[in-house]
């Protein structure tokens, strides 16, 4: 026998995992949680900021002002399309999806981080514009190219280089001193609960902080030097550039989750702690070796494959209860684990890494199909051949 070799899966499982679902403060009912009273407290913070600084940034004519606004309207956007995606992507596997649904929410991310990236090309190029406008161009003609700027949507023409209103200046200041409080109040309840997704949640309000200081920056250095109207558009092309750079990791981050690219070698590292945790736990545990850990990320969902040997004779219910017992560990200790599949191969042989997978340049051949089809393409060509020569002399 070359290789004992058994692989299960750890579909549909049964015991809990309360600690990987963090993300239930975006969806629960239970309002007096303080995980999700400070998190709903966020959603309609943004929302009402992101008005509140779109009318302000129109009524006293600063563009980074509204730049940030449209910031601010990108992440209400991918607050709304988790809500909307979280619970899906937690949905248990079925025949027609037998990974479940995580990849849902790894769509979910892509549509949302490509809307950031191209939101602040855009924002960067009316900036630029105006800019360009402002240096190299005499008055009319800058003028004429506000005009055009302002047409794909980059604030209204208040005439030329006119800087922004000083009143501006409290609505900034009120949107960081608000950002700045959901900073501290979030990452309380997230190192009170350990939450990873609180965590996040908090330092997306510091970044939003850091803009609204640009905005606050620019608007009070156009109000105090004079011919400074160009600081406005300089710092929306500031706030441009950030979002650019979000938006950039995060649509990287989501296509290569959904080119099923490598678990993160920290949750390996977790994974290959927890695995060798649960092998003292089994009879004759010592003799069981981890070999390969392997496994890709979908949404939240991490797919962990494992690769363990054992002694030769070991039985098949010594393999069950194994598998079992390394299933429950990893599962139940790994943040993100829904599925554990274990392959057990005997230790007196050394398998190949990805021995499982079938090459293409190998599949094709190997197939019956091919060979099969032209064995019936030759019959009914024999056939037709025949039916032919009959019909020669019957003539």
């Amino acid at each position: 026998m070359a290789a004992l070799t058994q692989t299960r899966s750890h579909s549909g499982h049964k015991h809990s995992h309360t600690h990987h679902h963090d993300n239930v403060y975006l969806t629960s009912q239970n309002k007096n949680d303080a995980g999700v009273r400070i998190t709903r407290i966020g959603l309609y913070s943004n929302l009402g900021m992101a008005i509140a600084k779109g009318v302000g940034g129109y009524v006293f004519n600063s563009k980074a002002m509204v730049a940030d606004a449209v910031h601010s309207l990108t992440d209400l956007a991918s607050d709304i399309l988790t809500l909307a995606t979280i619970s899906w992507s937690l949905k248990p596997p079925t025949d027609k999806f037998p990974a479940g649904f995580g990849k849902i929410e790894s769509l979910g991310s892509l549509g949302v981080s490509s809307m950031l990236l191209f939101g602040g090309i855009w924002m960067g190029y009316g900036s630029l514009l105006t800019l360009y406008g402002h240096f190299f161009l005499d008055p009319a003609a800058a003028a004429d190219l506000l005009t055009h700027a302002h047409s794909h949507g980059h604030g209204h023409d208040h005439g030329g280089d006119a800087i922004p209103s000083i009143h501006a200046v409290w609505l900034a200041a009120g949107t960081v001193a608000i950002k700045e409080w959901l900073y501290h109040a979030t990452m309380k309840v997230a190192r009170e609960r350990k939450s990873s997704v609180l965590s996040s949640n908090a330092i997306h309000h510091r970044v939003d902080s850091l803009t609204g200081i640009v905005t606050l920056g620019v608007i009070l250095g156009a109000n105090i030097f004079t011919n400074a109207g160009w600081l406005d558009p300089v710092g929306s092309l500031l706030i441009s550039l950030m979002v650019v750079k979000a938006g950039a990791e995060n649509t990287v981050s989501s296509l290569f989750e959904l080119a099923d690219r490598s678990i993160e070698d920290e949750v390996k590292v977790s994974v290959q702690k927890q695995a060798r945790a649960a092998f003292e736990t089994i009879i004759n545990g010592s003799e069981i070796e981890l070999r390969d850990v392997t496994g890709v990320k979908s949404g939240q969902n991490y797919l962990v494959d494992l690769e363990v040997a054992v002694p030769r004779g070991w039985a098949i219910e010594t393999l069950g209860n194994a598998e079992q017992q390394i299933r429950e560990r990893v599962g139940g200790k790994v943040r993100g684990v829904r599925r554990v599949r274990v392959r057990f191969v005997s230790q007196d042989v050394t398998v190949e890494k990805f021995d499982e997978f079938i090459p293409g340049d190998v599949s094709p051949r190997s197939s019956p199909e091919p060979e099969e089809d032209e064995n019936n393409h030759n019959h009914n060509h024999n056939h037709n051949h025949h039916n032919g020569n009959g019909d020669h002399k019957s003539k």
